[in-house]
């Protein structure tokens, strides 16, 4: 069974490590995913042209920024875009970087 992992609190997450983190391509593509969901999603489901440990090492760049929670369920891990949390910090980023074109 996954363990919990370690996350930032409200007061922790700083625009830096979010910008940073949203920066990447494929970091910024399952964002956008993430967003289309009303519920969390395992780890996998998210297609990516990268290997499972590039994968990881997204998701915890991710998670450690504050952008995305990663909870255990069963043998998975299932992801959540940490939305209120980034909406209620700065207000209209998420939705702004959601809406840019790519």
């Amino acid at each position: 069974m996954p363990e919990e992992l370690p996350h930032p609190s409200l007061a922790e997450i700083r625009i830096e490590r979010v910008l940073h983190a949203l920066a990447d391509p494929v970091r910024l593509h399952m964002v956008r995913e993430l967003a289309t969901l009303s519920e969390g999603v395992a780890c996998g489901s998210i297609e990516l042209p990268v290997s499972k440990s590039t994968r990881t090492h997204h998701l915890r760049t991710l998670r450690e920024a504050g952008v995305v929670s990663v909870r255990p369920s069963g043998t998975a891990r299932i992801t959540s875009l940490r939305r209120a949390d980034l909406d209620a910090l700065y207000p209209g980023l998420l939705e702004g970087i959601l809406n840019a074109p790519h």
